[in-house]
């Protein structure tokens, strides 16, 4: 019988210590990832927490689906980031400690954009950053370089900067079956007997092979 992949296994590839399953890594209560996510870094991938996810002071979190791919440079930036644009200077001069830490008050109610959600199944291209509260949709592509600042749909082409939608990926009808199919929510074993179909079938194909009972 076929052997699903072991999802808890740090470096998934051997011989190749640049790639990391992301869910055996993370230890932030604050980021949340999916089983089989993966980040590809040639220098240091299991540093992901620290370098790849900034200014992540809370309370907002970062949530990562099941079958991600984050290529090497993939940044979130979260609501830590901002910083006051209503008076004359956008220093913070609270966090500078002395005695300016006594107006700490006038960062600590910053306006934040919530959390920032990323779908199943989304590739990330080199060098790709996402903004605070961005919501990006199960399916999508993140085109190299790109700066996410705004929601990505299902299945959605996005690149530039800031980041426009190309195009996405299928038709309404059949981005609305595959979520309905929603293959990332299926037993490994049955992923695992049904992986050409997932990886170059139609969608015709991937609903014959949906479980009889559903997700799974």
């Amino acid at each position: 019988m076929p052997v699903p992949a072991d999802p808890t296994q740090l470096h998934p590839m051997p011989g190749q210590p640049r790639v990391v399953l992301l869910k055996p890594l993370v230890t932030s209560p604050l980021i949340e990832v999916g089983e089989y996510s993966y980040y590809d870094d040639p220098d240091d991938p299991t540093a992901f927490e620290t370098r790849n996810v900034l200014y992540h002071y809370g309370p907002e979190k970062l949530v990562i689906g099941r079958f991600c791919a984050l290529g090497t440079g993939t940044r979130f930036i979260m609501n830590g980031a901002n910083h006051r644009m209503d008076g004359p200077s956008t220093f913070p001069f609270p966090t500078m400690g002395g005695s300016w830490a006594d107006h700490f008050d006038l960062i600590s109610g910053l306006p934040g954009r919530g959390d920032t959600v990323v779908g199943n199944d989304v590739w990330f291209g080199h060098g790709s950053t996402v903004m605070p509260g961005v919501r990006i949709g199960h399916g999508a592509i993140i085109a190299a370089g790109a700066v996410v600042t705004a929601d990505v749909p299902d299945y959605g082409i996005v690149g530039g900067n800031p980041a426009r939608l190309i195009r996405t990926r299928f038709g309404e009808e059949d981005v609305a079956r595959m979520l309905a199919v929603a293959w990332w929510d299926w037993p490994a074993e049955h992923i695992t007997e049904h992986v050409r179909t997932i990886m170059a079938g139609s969608v015709d194909e991937l609903e014959a092979a949906a479980p009889a009972g559903g997700r799974g």
